[in-house]
């Protein structure tokens, strides 16, 4: 029997999970922060407990909170960087579209699963909010699912809806989501974009991820016509290019009209737009990053960011300087469905530096999150680099062709093993 509670403050935690739990939560704007928010205020009556969290603005991770409650995640954005940092966060290299399985069973099996939900449409049911994601598919896996029910979260689009009996408790809350602003764009995210920008033609299906740079290629195909959207994340600049009359979904051979995305991670302007617009579509990960699905996509732009690139076409996209930052994702996932599509393009776009280093180096300092076997396009604000099909000495000339001149000359020197 479902339990229903008015307010956050009446719920004691202890009743629902026990000491080594693994707690599982929604990220970016589906984040449902006065669950997690209640799990740091309870966490030394709670015991020890494990959590796995995405991309977070939650004040429940954080350092010191990591008395009670330990930290696992596919990601080093958001409040994990912090966490990182002190050296509390515990990574799990995988693939976004392993998530689903890796999170329903085995050593991260969940337990206890927190989700942020719209209120009960007229037939009783509940839509997922603005995330279907991976925690879509953990409902039926968890022992108990604990729902903050948000008068301020809108009903978006989904092929999925839960009943009242696959809920154990419902928390009735009123508060504003969690809003991710996009970051501001410079000269050389500006050039970068306008180098991507090329490579998109009408007509195509794009996936963006988030930051600087996919803001600044969505500003620039403002001229574009027909674009589709199948994708893990949306954020504003989704909702700009929808509102701009630029993507349409008219020529997507999947999901045709629809924009299909994992979940939302913006501010207010797209929460508006998403419940307003019939068009944007919650799907889970295992649709989402599907490779069978990627590939029948047409024209699949896929253009995702990088640490560093090395001459080879080998791509860091998790450590900086020895710490972890970014993520393994969804980006070999979405790189090789791009490959696979018909007219796909995969992408890399990335600054050729950081601060004095240059970003495309001779040899990885960080993992190969994307072997030199799935190099696909590589751009930064100095041209284009196509790999594909290309020898080694071949990509080498190619990548010393996009690289800061200020560093060109150390990478010539370097000899493909």
């Amino acid at each position: 029997m479902t339990t229903e509670i008015d307010g956050i403050g009446s719920v004691d935690l202890a009743r629902y999970i026990r000491p080594g739990d693994l707690v599982v939560w929604g990220q970016g704007s589906a984040e449902p922060l006065s669950l997690t928010e209640a799990l740091a205020g309870q966490r030394e009556h709670l015991g020890g407990v494990r959590c796995f969290t995405g991309v977070s603005s939650s004040a429940a991770v954080r350092p010191e909170n990591c008395d009670y409650l330990s930290f696992t995640s596919y990601s080093g954005a958001g409040a994990n960087r912090a966490l990182a940092a002190a050296g509390a966060l515990d990574i799990l290299p995988a693939h976004y579209s392993e998530l689903p399985r890796i999170l329903s069973r085995g050593p991260l099996k969940v337990d206890v699963l927190f989700l942020a939900l719209p209120p009960a449409g007229p037939d009783g049911s509940y839509g997922l909010g603005l995330a279907a994601d991976y925690v879509a598919t953990l409902v039926g896996h968890a022992r108990t699912v604990i729902a903050e029910v948000n008068d301020r979260v809108p009903d978006i689009g989904c092929d999925r809806r839960l009943s009242r009996d696959e809920i154990d408790v419902l928390v009735h809350v009123s508060r504003p989501p969690p809003e991710y602003p996009a970051a501001q764009a410079r000269g050389v995210e500006e050039a970068i974009a306008a180098q991507v920008a090329k490579l998109i033609p009408d007509g195509a299906t794009i996936q963006l991820g988030i930051g600087a740079i996919p803001s600044a290629i969505a500003s620039r195909l403002r001229g574009h016509r027909d674009l589709g959207v199948h994708t893990g994340v949306s954020t504003d600049a989704i909702a700009e290019l929808i509102e701009a009359g630029v993507v349409t979904g008219a020529r997507k051979s999947l999901d045709p009209g629809l924009v299909v995305t994992g979940f939302l991670m913006g501010t207010r302007r797209l929460i508006a737009h998403a419940a307003a617009d019939a068009s944007i579509q919650l799907r889970d990960s295992r649709y989402t990053h599907d490779p069978a699905v990627l590939a029948a996509q047409h024209k699949l732009i896929a253009i995702n960011s990088a640490i560093e690139v090395d001459l080879t076409g080998a791509v860091n996209c998790e450590t900086a300087a020895g710490r972890y930052v970014g993520a393994v994702g969804g980006a070999t996932d979405f790189l090789r469905g791009a490959a696979r599509s018909h007219g796909g393009v995969p992408v890399i776009a990335l600054p050729s530096t950081a601060g004095a280093a240059s970003r495309i180096v001779a040899e990885l300092s960080g993992p190969a999150s994307q072997a030199r076997a799935d190099a696909g396009v590589i751009v930064t604000e100095y041209g284009v680099a196509d790999l594909r099909g290309l020898t080694l000495s071949q990509r080498r000339d190619r990548m010393l062709a996009i690289a800061h001149p200020d560093h060109a000359e150390a990478l010539e020197k370097w000899r493909t093993p």
